[in-house]
């Protein structure tokens, strides 16, 4: 019984854990950097290859609502500028966006001829260390003695274990995906 707790708990901080990791990251690292630059310099670009975005984040801009927006677009739709198919469009002057999926995100101005003029942002999310990647790794064989008995754990109490706290930790998972 002891052991389904500590279990439980070890699963449990695993998950805030992983949760505590995500942060707000403001776009350009300044309040108005959302805005035609005032060079020819790819500043926005150059800020986001500098900087480490992790699924979970949320990026921040802050602009004049009203006069700019920003638009979630496809890779194509950013390379030509194109308005008129957004995969999610913003407009309130303080957008924040979930980086809910590792990949490139694609963003642009929604101002007309503010893109062509470079106000345009690829943000590249990466999967966060010790998350589920797709790639198979063999276990690590199993230790030869459970300290305080002397006997192996067997498969089936570590599964028991899992499963008086799973709809716990369902719980929690769902609550953090939600805010």
């Amino acid at each position: 019984m002891a052991g389904s707790s500590i279990t439980c708990l070890l699963l449990l901080f695993l998950l805030f854990g992983l949760s505590a990791s995500s942060k707000e990251i403001l776009i350009g690292g300044k309040v108005d950097a959302w805005k035609i630059p005032s060079s020819s310099s790819d500043f926005l670009n150059q800020w986001a290859e500098r900087s480490r975005f992790q699924v979970g984040d949320r990026l921040v801009w802050k602009y004049e609502g009203g006069k700019d927006s920003v638009l979630r677009v496809g890779r194509e739709d950013y390379a030509n500028c194109s308005t008129s198919n957004p995969i999610k469009e913003y407009n309130d002057g303080n957008t924040k966006v979930k980086l809910d999926h590792p990949g490139p995100f694609y963003f642009i101005s929604g101002a007309k001829g503010h893109c062509e003029k470079g106000q345009k942002l690829i943000v590249m999310v990466i999967t966060p260390r010790g998350t589920n990647t797709g790639i198979s790794i063999a276990p690590s064989p199993a230790p030869s003695q459970n300290f305080e008995s002397g006997q192996a754990p067997s498969p089936t109490s570590i599964a028991t274990s899992l499963q008086s706290c799973g709809f716990l930790i369902l719980a929690v998972f769902v609550a953090m995906w939600v805010f």
